[in-house]
Formats: C-alpha cells, sequence, structure tokens
C-alpha cells in the first residue's frame, strides 16, 4: 500500500468522505438536529483516527500540528465542525480503542469523550462496560469517574464511599485521610439513629462483602440483623436523587443476601436507600416482589416510617455541613 502524507490529497479526500458520510441521517438513529445533520458517530471518527495513525503516520506527538492543518482544510469543506481538538479526540479514539469491535454501539460521541479523559486502560474499559450496561447518561459517567468508581471497586478492602460523602456534603476531596474520617463520620451516624429508631436492630457489619455467582463481589454500606423480624437488613448510602439503578442495585443486594446470608426460618431481606443531599434527602425501604405483601403486614409494625428516616438524614445530613466536614 502507498504510503499516504497528511497532506495527501487522496488521504484528506477518504478523511472528508468518511466525515460527509457520518453527517447524512442514519436509520435507526437517534432525532437529527433540526438543520437535517446525524448525531455524531463514534465509528465514522474511529475510523478517521484510525486513517490518521495509520496512513497518515501520526503519532501521539505530531498529533496537535496534524489536526490543525486538517482543521483548516476541513474548513473548507465542513464550515468549523471539526476543530483541531475534536481531530485529535479521533485521533485518540484510535488509540484508546485499536479494535473497532471494542466500540459500543449505545454510546454516544459524548460518552467516548469522556472515556478518553480516563488514562488508566483497565479503568477505561471498567467505566466503558458499566456505562453501556447500566445505561449511563454521559454526565453520570463523567461523574462516576470523577469520583473514582473503578478504584472504589477495585479497593481490597471495599470500595471508599468517601467520594460519595463528599459529593453530596459539596465538599472538595482533602485527601484520603479527610475522605476515610467523612465516611467514618456519617456511617457511625447513620448506624446509630437506625439502633436508636427501630426496635430489633443489631448490628453485623460495615462494607459487608457478599459475593455474586461470577465471583464478582459488592460491598454493601451497613448490615443489621433484626430479631425481632429475623431478618437481615441491609443499607445503601447514595449521593443525588434516588434512580431507578439504585432500586436495582439494591434489588441485587438484596437476593444476594437472601442467597448467601439467609438462614432456615428467617425471613426475606430487607433493603433501605439512604440519598443524602445538602437540600434534600429521601429514604425507600426495598423488597422483592414476593415480599411485599409480608412487609406490608408485619414488617412495618417494627420499623421506623420512611418519613422519620427522611428526617433524620436530613438532620445529620445539615449537621455535617454546618460542621465543616
Amino acid at each position: 500500500m502507498k504510503q499516504l502524507s497528511l497532506f495527501d490529497d487522496e488521504l484528506y479526500s477518504s478523511i472528508r468522505q468518511i466525515l460527509g458520510r457520518s453527517e447524512r441521517p442514519r436509520l435507526g438513529a437517534q432525532a437529527a438536529p433540526a438543520q437535517g445533520k446525524a448525531p455524531p458517530d463514534p465509528r465514522a471518527y474511529w475510523l478517521v483516527g484510525r486513517l490518521l495513525a495509520l496512513e497518515g503516520k501520526v503519532t501521539r506527538e505530531g498529533a496537535a500540528r496534524a489536526a490543525r492543518e486538517l482543521a483548516r482544510r476541513l474548513k473548507e469543506d465542513f464550515g468549523g465542525r471539526y476543530p483541531p481538538a475534536k481531530l485529535r479526540q479521533m485521533h485518540e479514539l484510535y488509540q484508546a480503542f485499536p479494535e473497532q469491535g471494542a466500540l459500543r454501539p449505545e454510546l454516544s460521541w459524548a460518552h467516548y469523550q469522556q472515556l478518553l479523559k480516563v488514562k488508566n486502560p483497565q479503568a477505561r474499559s471498567f467505566y466503558l462496560q458499566e456505562a453501556a450496561g447500566n445505561s449511563w447518561s454521559a454526565r453520570e459517567l463523567a461523574r462516576q469517574a470523577a469520583s473514582h468508581y473503578y478504584e472504589r471497586q477495585q479497593s481490597p478492602g471495599g470500595p471508599v464511599k468517601g467520594h460519595f460523602v463528599l459529593e453530596f456534603l459539596g465538599l472538595e476531596s482533602e485527601g484520603r485521610l479527610q475522605e476515610s474520617k467523612l465516611e467514618e463520620a456519617l456511617l457511625d451516624k447513620l448506624q446509630q439513629f437506625l439502633l436508636e429508631l427501630g426496635k430489633g436492630f443489631a448490628f453485623v457489619g460495615r462494607q459487608k462483602r457478599v459475593a455474586a455467582a461470577s465471583g464478582r463481589p459488592f460491598y454493601v454500606d451497613l448490615v443489621f440483623y433484626h430479631y425481632l423480624l429475623k431478618c437481615f437488613v441491609v443499607v445503601d448510602l447514595k449521593a443525588g436523587e434516588l434512580t431507578h439503578r439504585d432500586i436495582g442495585q439494591m434489588d441485587l443486594y438484596v437476593r444476594l443476601c437472601d442467597d448467601k446470608w439467609r438462614g432456615e426460618g428467617d425471613g426475606p431481606t430487607l433493603g433501605i436507600i439512604l440519598c443524602a443531599q445538602k437540600d434534600q434527602s429521601a429514604v425507600q425501604y426495598s423488597v422483592l416482589k414476593e415480599s411485599r405483601q409480608l412487609f406490608a403486614s408485619t414488617y412495618q409494625l417494627y420499623l421506623p416510617t420512611e418519613e422519620e428516616l427522611t428526617e433524620r438524614l436530613g438532620l445529620e445530613v445539615r449537621e455535617a455541613v454546618a460542621a465543616g466536614w
């Protein structure tokens, strides 16, 4: 194959054709913008990146210069839609994902822009799979990466929830010591008010490990055993508004705990989701569909109401903010 320089008309024509085709509305694609153009196509951008790397011989070191030169030429055909920064990202996309099959069709260009900010290849692959598998928006992906979700999942002692604590308290990270203190302080309070408000709660553990059938470990923030109801109670602390994903994750915890810990004579495991925010907190009990009747007829007689828990959680968050944690 003839080696082409970045300034070769044949190479430029190939890039122009790829970008031109990508702007045509695609069957089954998201709704196109008002001007009739299709949304950005990561597969097309990957092809451009591949051409730059393999045909244009553009290296990481030379990417900035090459992007400036290419942007100048593309401006004649596409206006300013392909600035140097965007072209560099196309080159980076190919470098990050050398195999086109690794791209997930569920993810948009905005998702890949966030993934390119993750420099650790293992973390990037993790976020790619999590975002696609859990239908994360690009904003949610950015939030999870900023809170070091991958590192928390990989921690030998279990995920570090200090990032969540910092997030809903509206504070910036001040290092691992501060994060640990915040986590410990808030979970101490959550543990204490459940023991105070609910008769029959006995503390079992914090960051309790439970493994799925695949061997993947999960870590539950707080685990209690309710000796009057004879069931485990698992508590998960979340930052921000309650989402369907939070409910789905709690359902997973409840099923895993039933499978791993529930003994003969024990009732179904009960979940409590605590969503803490600076201005408004929320609490929701979570039971599996087959246990709802039991929850309504028996469990609620021995448990604090969601309103009581919400009020107490909100108080703890406000006190934490006032104390400057």
